[in-house]
């Protein structure tokens, strides 16, 4: 499992009241397309804690708990690894990058044994802390567990299809359903799926899917192993030109755990 390396340039100094580690971890910046690195369960007694920035407009952020850095620059669609934490009660916060300037914090209480993920979410006027228990033991064999999570701020409720490889055109009359009316902020809890290989789709609530089906994401075959846990977060995606200034959506595929 990899964590964070000590390097970067620290951000500048807080205030005496508020002192900072200047060796704090940088994150781990990952592109959203790209799977994240996950625990092959959790073997001490430390907790486990990774930070996303599913945030459109916040700009760069810096994460903190209590009086260390997390994480320097995360930017829109990208993740730390799992980072080890003594368990605990800790006041984590989201801070512009370089500014000190705390955007929202919360305290939450990691155990041990335990992995999470807190999700910095929404437009800037209204950014919101998501605090999530993750599943940190493998799927039973033959099986994964798959968790969608929408923080698309644009999009609207969507409904969301796997699509499996051997899938012949017209690819509804074999696509499985795994979340409808997924509205922002909601997530679908783990899911027990066949391992196997999937592409993820996802459209409008009530779209009926088929071939020539407008998509929010088409998203690529991917290929789930037997064991394997993972977390999809849908983020925002830019319209590609102001002459398609339709909404569309991308996906942070975040690996919780695997077979041993």
């Amino acid at each position: 499992m990899a964590h964070p390396s000590h390097s970067g340039t620290p951000a500048p100094r807080r205030t005496p009241a508020r002192p900072r580690n200047r060796r704090a971890l940088s994150a781990a910046l990952l592109l959203a397309s790209l799977a994240l690195s996950g625990c092959q369960g959790i073997t001490t007694t430390s907790a486990q804690l990774r930070v996303i920035d599913a945030s459109p407009d916040a700009g760069i952020i810096d994460s903190y708990q209590n009086s260390s850095a997390l994480a320097y620059n995360l930017a829109f669609g990208t993740a730390t690894s799992y980072i080890p934490m003594s368990a605990g009660v800790y006041n984590l916060a989201a801070e512009k990058a370089g500014t000190h300037q705390t955007l929202i914090t919360s305290n939450e209480t990691l155990a041990p044994n335990r992995q999470y993920t807190e999700i910095i979410g929404a437009g800037l006027a209204n950014l919101q802390q998501t605090f999530l228990l993750d599943q940190s033991t493998p799927a039973p064999a033959g099986r994964i567990a798959l968790r969608i999570l929408n923080q698309t701020t644009r999009a609207g409720a969507v409904d969301v299809y796997l699509i499996p490889q051997s899938s012949p055109p017209g690819k509804g009359s074999t696509a499985t359903s795994v979340a409808t009316n997924l509205a922002f902020g909601a997530n679908t809890g783990y899911l027990d799926l066949p391992e196997g290989t999937y592409a993820l789709d996802v459209v409008p609530t009530g779209t009926t899917l088929t071939s020539s089906t407008f998509t929010l994401l088409s998203g690529a075959q991917l290929t789930y192993t037997s064991g394997a846990v993972r977390t999809i977060i849908l983020i925002d995606q830019e319209p590609l030109s102001p002459q398609h200034p339709t909404p569309s959506v991308q996906a942070i595929f975040a690996a919780d755990a695997d077979a041993q």
